[in-house]
């Protein structure tokens, strides 16, 4: 297994306690949640069961049934409600020989369909036996993250504070999608890997159709545009697998997905024509939980002013790409590498992969003990006659630095000129001057193969490059 070391402790240590374990396991689709648990377990549970999708009360509990026959309990009657499903599941751990009984619900969130009481159930369940006893390791799992955090992780009733530990399951960084591609023999470069970062993002099942000795543009041309690809229809299917009504979900993540520097609250409400007031503030926190977007407030901005940003990788490679696009042509993304388009939104892609490398980006500057925040920067100004300044990335320490960082990606040293060299302390003074910080502001360069070394370049307090972000 690639990485998830620390994911796999806490599913160990729970077999080493002296107390009944409840373990929630949640994180997007194909992130690798199932696996995580099933390879960590070795396979080995007392009993094992997964949800079914777009099921309903009486298929749910007929499958779950069959899960019990499968398991090896005998006479199985025929299930009338969750809490008789339970009951029984207590009954049939109970008559196993002593020991450690794991017990695996997948896609927990699909058990509960309308007027169900699966969670009143599992309550009951977990309260009244479960918790009784020494030797029960529940794990239960599911890609609808907002759910397990809603009705599991946050819940303040029966469970409230009785899940004993809780895993979200974060994509792969560089650094380990380049341990899953030398795994797998894929002779990958560190600029293929991170090319191709910028389309999957770090989530190990896309990953996985790439073929060895296939080249770059060939596996995105094979998987997205052609008949048959196997993602060519992901994108439907991983919001529809989140969210028990995806559409408002995909209208925020349209809006926003035309927006490089982020919209406030108000201009989104603007840009829907709608306003639906306390939803839209749930299907954000939603979209963030997920990490689709990500929310920040800026030097001096109230929480009314939070500015909303998505940064999925795959969500964006979808709005750019093939959003609207019909096109079988073969090739197809080997002759858009050719063309500016892909020029500009490889460089939108890199910003989003660096927000999602801020720990990599620290530990290169040195300062990952200590305390900041990470967001972007942009200044409209009231009048004509100043122009306006969008920063790629503010690091603001508390140690009294601010590292004001551009971010450039190019496909060999980049090379700062005069105009450009001006560009960078305009953007220095105007953020000073309009914020009226007091801290020191330094300059960062984030790019893919560092710096030209000239006259201007020696301005820059520091760097950070493409390697850096490969560090685990």
């Amino acid at each position: 297994m690639i990485g998830r070391e620390k994911e796999r402790k806490i599913l160990l240590d729970a077999v080493q306690s002296d107390e009944s374990q409840f373990i929630a396991v949640y994180g997007r689709r194909r992130v690798g949640k199932t696996y995580l648990i099933r390879e960590t377990f070795e396979y080995n549970f007392s009993f094992q069961h997964t949800g079914l999708q777009n099921g309903d009360k009486s298929e749910q509990l007929k499958a779950f049934e069959r899960s019990l026959k499968s398991s090896g309990m005998k006479n199985v009657p025929a299930l009338s409600d969750w809490f008789d499903a339970f009951y029984n599941l207590g009954q049939f751990l109970d008559s196993l020989p002593d020991g450690k009984k794991v017990v695996f619900i997948d896609e927990l969130p699909w058990l509960d369909t309308p007027k169900s009481k699966m969670v009143n159930a599992l309550d009951h369940f977990w309260n009244a036996w479960a918790t009784a006893r020494k030797d029960i390791i529940l794990v239960v799992c599911g890609s609808a993250t907002s759910w397990i955090i809603s009705k599991i992780v946050k819940n303040y009733g029966g469970l409230h504070n009785r899940l004993t530990r809780q895993i979200y399951l974060e994509p792969f960084t560089l650094h380990e999608c380049e341990l899953f591609a030398n795994a797998n023999h894929l002779g990958m470069s560190r600029r293929n890997i991170l090319e191709t970062f910028m389309v999957f993002g770090g989530i190990p099942y896309y990953w996985k159709f790439l073929q060895k000795g296939e080249s770059y543009a060939q596996s995105i041309d094979r998987l997205f545009f052609s008949k048959n690809g196997e993602l060519k229809n992901e994108y439907n299917a991983l919001y529809a697998s989140l969210f028990k009504n995806p559409q408002p979900y995909i209208e925020i993540v349209s809006v926003l997905g035309h927006k490089k520097a982020g919209m406030t609250r108000q201009e989104i409400i603007t840009e829907l024509k709608k306003n639906e007031g306390g939803k839209l503030s749930s299907v954000l926190e939603e979209l963030e939980q997920c990490d689709f977007i990500r929310s920040f407030q800026s030097i001096g901005k109230q929480k009314k002013e939070t500015v909303y940003q998505l940064i999925d990788n795959f969500t964006l490679f979808y709005f750019k790409f093939i959003d609207g696009q019909k096109t079988n042509e073969k090739n197809y993304w080997s002759k858009v590498m050719q063309k500016n388009v892909y020029a500009v939104w490889s460089g939108l892609a890199f910003e989003r992969i660096c927000f999602q490398h801020i720990e990599q980006i620290k530990k290169a500057l040195g300062i990952s003990g200590v305390i900041s925040n990470v967001y972007s920067w942009t200044y409209k100004p009231d009048g004509d006659g100043e122009h306006g300044v969008q920063i790629d990335m503010l690091i603001d320490r508390d140690d009294n630095i601010i590292n004001l960082c551009e971010i450039k990606f190019s496909k060999s040293e980049y090379e700062i000129t005069s105009a450009y060299d001006r560009e960078i302390h305009r953007k220095a003074d105007i953020f000073t001057r309009k914020t009226r910080t007091s801290k020191g502001v330094t300059i960062v360069m984030i790019t893919s193969y560092g710096l030209t070394k000239n006259q201007w370049s020696n301005d820059i307090s520091n760097e950070v490059v493409l390697d850096d972000l490969f560090e685990g």
